[in-house]
């Protein structure tokens, strides 16, 4: 099969794994992008028989080989850290391969959890459905290793909130009501959307103003973004925007995309705000 048409086959997949992987859409399309020269140079030399476990294999290597080598920059990562936002504009690249829960935010904060081998074998076992054998040919250990580890993986995993009941129209019509009473300063509508226990983690990764630590309580979130709202200029548009899978609000002053706001919800209350605000991160979504 021709290059071109491996490409358009299996490009959306390889980005969904390395994207789980990394958290970073820059380095997901790079993997991609040197997953395919490097078929193009070992086709050239031999007979692939299967193209797709072969590219998977290549992404799901590179991505933990990747992710070694950034473990000591994430140390050192001034605040907390959040995936780069996944805005979907109808082509979603994941969205073929697996619920949207599994690109959320949320979901990719508890992989990050897990150790390179525990994320690889999880991502592939978990989200993508692919056997024992399989992900042993990919990531090069036996089947009854990469068993164990899924297993281990997933006690990690075990313990994450389940997802919440409320369905898609319902999410965007709490976030539009909380985003609407954030611009007319209704603390207590806002309030009331909050769950008791709601957390707001804010990632501005040293680049630019934003919260170092977690913020907790509903009535502190609310004192803050009325604090932010308050400094926005008058040029400043909110858009809601489908985040990682779920409703979001994307933030714009003079048409540059400054914060992307992704929540989390728990009986049917918003319990997490995520606000990525690290310039580095947003660079995709400049036009």
């Amino acid at each position: 099969m021709e290059t071109e048409q491996l490409y358009q086959m299996y490009q959306p997949l390889l980005f969904s794994i390395a994207y789980r992987m990394m958290g970073r859409i820059a380095d997901a399309e790079d993997l991609v992008q040197e997953a395919f020269i490097t078929y193009n140079r070992v086709s050239s030399e031999r007979v692939i028989e299967n193209e797709k476990a072969y590219l998977c294999k290549i992404v799901m290597n590179s991505s933990i080989d990747k992710l070694r080598s950034a473990a000591s920059k994430r140390e050192i990562y001034v605040g907390e850290w959040l995936p780069e936002p996944l805005i979907d504009e109808g082509n979603d690249p994941a969205h073929t391969y697996l619920m949207k829960e599994s690109i959320s935010t949320a979901y990719l904060l508890l992989l990050q959890q897990l150790t390179e081998d525990e994320r690889a074998v999880y991502v592939l076992r978990e989200v993508f459905q692919y056997s024992y054998q399989e992900i042993s040919t990919m990531i090069e250990k036996s089947s009854a290793n990469c068993r164990q580890i899924f297993h281990r993986a997933k006690k990690s995993m075990h313990n994450r909130p389940k997802a919440s009941a409320l369905d898609f129209q319902s999410m965007r019509s709490s976030i539009e009501q909380f985003t609407i009473a954030l611009q007319k300063g209704n603390i207590p509508k806002m309030l009331e959307l909050l769950k008791e226990d709601a957390v707001f983690i804010s990632d501005g990764g040293g680049k630019v103003k934003a919260a170092l630590k977690p913020i907790y309580t509903p009535e502190r979130i609310v004192l803050l973004l009325v604090s932010i709202m308050k400094k926005l200029p008058e040029n400043s548009r909110m858009a809601f925007e489908v985040v990682n899978g779920y409703p979001g609000v994307v933030v714009s002053i003079n048409d540059f995309v400054a914060y992307v706001v992704s929540m989390e919800f728990h009986d049917n209350k918003i319990s997490r705000i995520f606000m990525v605000a690290n310039p580095e991160k947003l660079k995709h979504l400049q036009k």
